[in-house]
C-alpha cells in the first residue's frame, strides 16, 4: 500500500482506540523506506507521545519485568518503558520496531502484550495504539520468520514506494529542491536495492535524506561533493546526481519567472524537472508572505510554457499537495486548468 494511504490507515487505527475497535498493525518493507518515520508522523500529528521499543535489542525479561519478593508472594516490577497513564498520559502510540529481528524468545514474550494488551498484571492503557514494523526475509537484514501465533495478532500491510507521496513528504520536510528534481527525473532511483549484491550504500528514501544533508555541507567543495553523495546513495546514483547538479548552472532565471517575465522553458528534460521542482519549492516558501498570490500566479503562468504539458501538471499537482485548496483561488489557476482540461479528463 502506498504511504499516503497507509498514513490514513494508521490514523484511523489510532482513532479507533476510543471505540475499542483497534487492531495492532504490522508494517512490512525493505530497509530505508520510511516505516518508522510513518509511525512517528502519526504520533506527531495527533499530538500524542510515541514509545519506540526496539525488540531486537530486548531480552524476554526486559518486557516481562523483574520478579521481586513481596511477603510470601512473588510480584513483577513493570518495565518503565511500557506506557502508563500516570507517566505518558491516556493516549499514545506503542511502537514495536524491528520485531522481525527479535529472537523468538523475545517475540514470544510480546504475544500477550500485542493481542491481549497486557503482560501479567500490567495492561496497556486503552487509548494507546499498538504498531509494529520489520524487514522481510530476503532483505538481507537480520530477520527471523515471524511465528504464526504472533503473525495472527496483527493486520499486515506492505509499504509500497510512491514517488508522488515521497515528493510531497520531501517538500514538507525541506529536502533540497535539487534532490526532489533528480528523483522526479529518475524515479526508478528512489529505491534501488538488490539483496543479491548486498550493497553497503544504496538509494532509498532514507539515504536520499542523507544525500540532502551532504549537499548542504559539501556543495561549496566540488572536490568532495561527488564522493560524499556516492557514500550516501551508492556509486552509480551518486555519480548521476552529481552530474545532474553540475548541469543546473544552465537553468533559467527563477527570479525572473517569479517576477512574471517571459522566460522560455529549457529544452533539456532534466532541466525541466529541475525548474519544476525549484518553482514548487519557491511557491512553498512564499506561502503566508506578502505577495504570495502574485508569486503563485506567475508560477502557474509558467506551468503552461513547458513543451510537455504533463510537466506542468506534475508541477501544479505538487503545488496543490503543498499549498492546499488556496491554490484554486489564484486567478491564473482557471486559465491553466483550461489549457490542460483535455489531458486531465483523459487521465481521469
Amino acid at each position: 500500500m502506498r504511504p499516503a494511504h497507509l498514513l490514513q490507515v494508521l490514523d484511523r487505527e489510532f482513532a479507533s482506540t476510543r471505540q475499542g475497535h483497534h487492531t495492532p498493525v504490522m508494517l512490512w518493507g525493505p530497509p530505508g523506506v520510511g516505516k518508522s518515520q510513518m509511525i512517528a508522523e502519526v504520533a506527531e500529528r495527533n499530538g500524542v507521545p510515541l514509545i519506540d521499543i526496539r525488540l531486537s535489542q530486548m531480552e524476554p525479561s526486559d518486557l516481562r519485568g523483574i520478579p521481586f519478593k513481596h511477603g510470601d508472594l512473588v510480584e513483577w516490577a513493570i518495565p518503565a518503558m511500557l506506557p502508563s497513564i500516570d507517566r505518558q498520559g491516556p493516549t499514545g502510540v506503542l511502537f514495536l520496531d524491528e520485531i522481525t529481528s527479535a529472537p523468538p524468545s523475545v517475540s514470544a514474550a510480546a504475544y500477550q502484550l500485542i493481542l491481549d494488551r497486557r503482560l501479567g498484571a500490567y495492561e496497556v492503557p486503552p487509548g494507546w495504539a499498538i504498531f509494529a514494523a520489520g524487514n522481510r526475509q530476503g532483505d538481507r537484514g537480520v530477520t527471523y520468520t515471524m511465528p504464526a501465533p504472533l503473525a495472527n495478532r496483527f493486520s499486515h500491510f506492505e509499504v509500497d514506494l510512491n514517488v508522488d507521496d515521497w515528493a510531497a513528504w520531501a517538500y514538507r520536510s525541506g529536502i533540497d529542491d535539487r534532490i526532489i528534481a533528480f528523483i522526479r527525473f529518475r524515479p526508478d532511483l528512489l529505491f534501488d536495492f538488490d539483496p543479491a549484491h548486498n550493497p553497503v550504500a544504496f538509494p532509498s528514501p532514507r539515504s536520499w535524506e542523507f544525500a540532502h544533508r551532504a549537499l548542504q555541507k559539501f556543495l561549496g567543495h566540488p572536490e568532495l561533493l561527488g564522493e560524499t553523495l556516492q557514500a550516501c546513495v551508492g556509486q552509480a546514483a551518486g555519480i548521476e546526481l552529481n552530474a545532474f547538479i553540475e548541469h543546473l548552472d544552465q537553468m533559467p532565471d527563477l527570479d525572473a519567472i517569479l517576477r512574471g517575465e517571459r522566460v522560455p522553458a529549457p529544452s533539456e528534460i532534466d532541466l525541466q524537472y529541475a525548474v519544476a521542482a525549484a518553482l514548487v519549492g519557491r511557491a512553498i516558501r512564499a506561502k503566508g508572505q506578502a505577495g504570495a498570490g502574485e508569486v503563485h500566479g506567475h508560477i502557474l503562468d509558467y506551468a503552461g510554457i513547458f513543451p510537455q504539458r504533463e510537466m506542468g501538471i506534475m508541477m501544479v499537482t505538487d503545488m496543490h499537495r503543498a499549498l492546499g485548496d488556496e491554490l484554486f483561488s489564484v486567478p491564473q489557476f482557471a486559465d491553466w486548468s483550461e489549457q490542460v482540461a483535455d489531458l486531465m479528463l483523459y487521465d481521469a
